[in-house]
């Protein structure tokens, strides 16, 4: 088994290739010494800034000399034990959220409720279903432009009730991790369980794609349903916004 740093490791490696590999094709994307960015115009996602260590006032300052214009969101992974967070408050970064990153081995199959459908996003069509329940769940946007520059290489799923689209799902696969993003439900169809059951879905799904563990980072709202199915909270995401 591996030890929780390389878990935390992998975990983070996994969201920063998804927000990569949603700047590419946009030319959204850029490496610089000490962090990286992505900035796609007139798009709530990615959009994020990241430093490849920890947070210090020399490559916060260069990161702010060149911050592209517009919101963006600057992710402080609290894996260092140094609150070196509070040089992006103190520069006028704002938390705007947390979340909880975890991990999941995956030895074994799930056999909950079948009470859905679900079909991979591979056409425009279908990308416009995606686009617009999105933001039911989460309050922003990932256009319908975006997806459709992914298809082969991000899955992205519609789960269905009764013919009518319901949900969301990302799933992300490097190097036999599983990232697993953007599992939601709008907001009339909750609170049946829908939520657990479009995990598992993705769940199965990586194991089929010999995934040997699922990342993710949860928000308040959804932590709970991940720790009952067995993912180990492992470490904090404080994201910071600036408006520049």
């Amino acid at each position: 088994m591996k030890q929780p740093f390389d878990i935390i490791g992998t975990n983070l490696d996994n969201l920063t290739s998804l927000w990569k590999t949603a700047g590419i094709p946009f030319n959204a994307y850029v490496e610089t010494p000490a962090f990286n960015y992505c900035r796609i115009e007139d798009a709530d996602w990615p959009n994020r800034l990241w430093f490849k260590e920890d947070v210090t006032p020399e490559a916060l300052n260069a990161a702010l000399e060149i911050l592209p214009a517009g919101k963006m969101t600057i992710p402080y992974w609290d894996i260092y034990n140094s609150n070196a967070d509070e040089y992006i408050a103190a520069k006028g970064g704002v938390k705007a959220f947390e979340q909880a990153g975890m991990s999941l081995k995956l030895d074994r199959p799930f056999t909950g409720a079948r009470n859905l459908s679900y079909v991979q996003v591979t056409n425009d069509a279908q990308a416009e279903i995606w686009a617009m329940l999105y933001p039911q769940s989460f309050g922003y946007r990932i256009s319908a432009g975006i997806l459709k520059k992914l298809y082969n290489d991000v899955r992205f799923y519609l789960a269905y009730y009764q013919d009518q689209p319901i949900g969301t799902a990302i799933l992300h696969c490097t190097n036999g991790i599983a990232g697993i993003h953007g599992v939601g439900v709008i907001p009339d169809m909750r609170k049946k369980g829908f939520a657990n059951e479009i995990m598992e879905f993705v769940l199965n799904q990586s194991i089929d794609l010999n995934a040997t563990y699922a990342t993710l980072q949860a928000s308040k709202m959804g932590a709970g349903i991940y720790l009952k199915m067995g993912f180990e909270d492992q470490f904090l995401i404080k994201n910071y916004t600036f408006l520049s």
